[in-house]
């Protein structure tokens, strides 16, 4: 049963990581081809109050989309403390623990602020140069 555990435990934290990549992947891309397009409209935004618009709403759908994925990374996060937290007493319980060292979730709460930080920063760039540009 232990064996079973300790596969399943490993097989959310998989997920997990995969959940966070797709997380991450989506936010940049989409800030990224937010940036190119209204780094496009900008110089006719200034005479067109439509594109000026469509300019905010892309701006509304970059936030919005950012702040899903924080808190996707956020849970993510704790999932992963969680999951290995348990793994860590499973291997207390077997004395393997010596075996993991748990420095390692500083390390894992270190690299998702990391990528927090990257989703903002590329939300707050994708936002900001095609006003400026205007």
């Amino acid at each position: 049963m232990l064996e079973h555990v300790h596969k399943h435990i490993t097989s959310e934290l998989e997920q997990s990581a995969k959940t966070d990549i797709i997380f991450i992947l989506a936010s940049i891309f989409l800030n990224l081809i937010t940036l190119a397009i209204n780094s496009g409209m900008s110089e006719k935004s200034r005479t067109d109050d439509t594109m000026l618009v469509v300019m905010f709403l892309f701006v509304g759908l970059v936030i919005l989309i950012n702040i899903v994925a924080i808190f996707g990374l956020l849970k993510g996060k704790e999932t992963r403390t969680k999951l290995i937290n348990g793994l860590i007493s499973m291997y207390k319980d077997q004395n393997v623990a010596k075996y993991y060292d748990e420095t390692l979730l500083n390390n894992y709460s270190v690299r998702y602020n990391l990528f927090i930080m990257v989703v903002v920063f590329t939300g707050i760039i994708s936002v900001i140069v095609p006003f400026v540009m205007r």
